[in-house]
Protein backbone atom coordinates (compact mmCIF):
# COMPACT_ATOMS: atom_id res chain seq x y z
CA UNK A 1 0.00 0.00 0.00
CA UNK A 2 1.46 3.40 -0.67
CA UNK A 3 2.08 5.99 1.42
CA UNK A 4 -0.48 8.12 2.60
CA UNK A 5 -2.96 5.45 1.04
CA UNK A 6 -5.85 3.92 3.61
CA UNK A 7 -6.59 0.38 2.99
CA UNK A 8 -10.17 -0.13 2.36
CA UNK A 9 -12.17 -0.60 5.75
CA UNK A 10 -14.26 -3.41 3.74
CA UNK A 11 -10.90 -5.22 2.73
CA UNK A 12 -9.84 -5.34 6.49
CA UNK A 13 -13.51 -6.13 7.73
CA UNK A 14 -13.39 -9.23 4.82
CA UNK A 15 -9.58 -10.68 5.80
CA UNK A 16 -11.09 -10.51 9.44
CA UNK A 17 -13.78 -12.83 8.82
CA UNK A 18 -11.68 -15.04 6.43
CA UNK A 19 -9.08 -15.59 9.64
CA UNK A 20 -12.35 -15.97 11.62
CA UNK A 21 -13.46 -18.55 9.07
CA UNK A 22 -9.93 -19.80 9.31
CA UNK A 23 -9.48 -19.82 13.02
CA UNK A 24 -6.27 -17.68 12.44
CA UNK A 25 -5.92 -16.02 15.19
CA UNK A 26 -2.70 -14.35 14.57
CA UNK A 27 -4.21 -13.08 11.22
CA UNK A 28 -7.47 -12.43 12.75
CA UNK A 29 -5.65 -9.77 14.90
CA UNK A 30 -3.68 -8.49 12.86
CA UNK A 31 -7.12 -6.57 11.56
CA UNK A 32 -7.45 -5.37 15.09
CA UNK A 33 -5.86 -1.76 16.71
CA UNK A 34 -4.35 -2.38 19.66
CA UNK A 35 -6.83 -0.26 21.30
CA UNK A 36 -10.06 -1.80 19.66
CA UNK A 37 -12.97 -1.89 21.63
CA UNK A 38 -15.61 -4.31 21.37
CA UNK A 39 -19.50 -4.30 22.03
CA UNK A 40 -22.43 -6.13 22.59
CA UNK A 41 -24.73 -3.23 20.58
CA UNK A 42 -25.43 -0.79 21.57
CA UNK A 43 -22.63 0.12 24.45
CA UNK A 44 -22.25 -2.94 26.62
CA UNK A 45 -18.11 -3.26 26.31
CA UNK A 46 -17.27 -6.32 26.63
CA UNK A 47 -13.67 -6.12 25.23
CA UNK A 48 -10.92 -3.57 25.25
CA UNK A 49 -7.77 -3.71 23.73
CA UNK A 50 -6.14 -6.24 21.86
CA UNK A 51 -4.95 -8.73 24.15
CA UNK A 52 -8.66 -8.93 25.69
CA UNK A 53 -10.26 -9.45 22.12
CA UNK A 54 -7.80 -12.03 21.49
CA UNK A 55 -8.99 -13.77 24.72
CA UNK A 56 -12.23 -13.91 23.68
CA UNK A 57 -11.69 -15.17 20.46
CA UNK A 58 -8.91 -17.94 21.73
CA UNK A 59 -11.81 -19.79 23.01
CA UNK A 60 -13.78 -19.42 20.10
CA UNK A 61 -11.82 -20.61 17.95
CA UNK A 62 -11.82 -23.93 19.87
CA UNK A 63 -15.28 -24.44 18.50
CA UNK A 64 -15.28 -27.45 15.81
CA UNK A 65 -17.93 -25.96 13.85
CA UNK A 66 -17.78 -22.30 14.03
CA UNK A 67 -18.29 -20.19 10.97
CA UNK A 68 -19.74 -17.23 9.77
CA UNK A 69 -21.51 -16.83 6.68
CA UNK A 70 -21.78 -13.19 5.24
CA UNK A 71 -25.42 -12.54 3.60
CA UNK A 72 -24.67 -9.02 3.03
CA UNK A 73 -22.12 -5.88 3.46
CA UNK A 74 -22.38 -2.50 3.14
CA UNK A 75 -20.61 0.57 4.02
CA UNK A 76 -20.43 3.81 4.65
CA UNK A 77 -17.23 6.26 4.80
CA UNK A 78 -15.15 4.23 7.51
CA UNK A 79 -17.94 2.00 9.05
CA UNK A 80 -18.59 -1.62 7.58
CA UNK A 81 -22.02 -3.19 8.06
CA UNK A 82 -22.47 -7.09 8.47
CA UNK A 83 -25.56 -9.53 8.67
CA UNK A 84 -23.89 -12.75 8.78
CA UNK A 85 -25.37 -15.66 9.73
CA UNK A 86 -22.92 -17.49 12.83
CA UNK A 87 -22.96 -21.45 13.33
CA UNK A 88 -21.35 -22.33 16.54
CA UNK A 89 -21.19 -24.64 19.76
CA UNK A 90 -23.82 -23.07 21.80
CA UNK A 91 -23.90 -24.88 25.94
CA UNK A 92 -27.27 -26.11 24.79
CA UNK A 93 -25.28 -27.88 21.80
CA UNK A 94 -24.49 -26.77 18.17
CA UNK A 95 -26.93 -24.00 16.33
CA UNK A 96 -26.75 -20.89 14.70
CA UNK A 97 -27.00 -17.01 15.37
CA UNK A 98 -27.92 -14.28 12.81
CA UNK A 99 -25.46 -11.03 13.61
CA UNK A 100 -25.27 -7.79 12.47
CA UNK A 101 -21.99 -6.42 12.90
CA UNK A 102 -20.68 -2.96 12.82
CA UNK A 103 -16.83 -2.09 12.06
CA UNK A 104 -15.04 0.85 12.66
CA UNK A 105 -11.65 0.96 10.92
CA UNK A 106 -9.15 3.82 11.22
CA UNK A 107 -5.80 3.21 9.71
CA UNK A 108 -6.26 0.22 8.25
CA UNK A 109 -7.19 -1.98 11.60
CA UNK A 110 -10.82 -1.98 13.14
CA UNK A 111 -11.01 0.24 16.19
CA UNK A 112 -14.23 -0.40 17.51
CA UNK A 113 -16.95 -3.00 16.81
CA UNK A 114 -20.72 -4.11 17.87
CA UNK A 115 -22.60 -7.02 17.13
CA UNK A 116 -26.09 -7.41 17.58
CA UNK A 117 -26.86 -11.17 18.34
CA UNK A 118 -30.51 -13.15 17.52
CA UNK A 119 -31.15 -15.71 19.50
CA UNK A 120 -29.84 -19.40 18.97
CA UNK A 121 -31.67 -21.60 17.00
CA UNK A 122 -30.38 -25.19 17.98
CA UNK A 123 -30.34 -27.34 15.34
CA UNK A 124 -32.68 -29.82 14.76
CA UNK A 125 -34.87 -27.12 16.53
CA UNK A 126 -37.98 -26.20 14.99
CA UNK A 127 -38.36 -22.50 13.38
CA UNK A 128 -41.37 -20.32 13.97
Amino acid sequence: MAKGQEADPTEVVNRQLNAYNAKNIDAFMACWGEDAQYFAFPSNLLAEGAQQIRERYVVRFKEPNLFGQLIHRMNVGNLVIDREVVTRTFPDGPGRVDVIAIYEVDGGKITKAWFKMGAPVLDGASQA
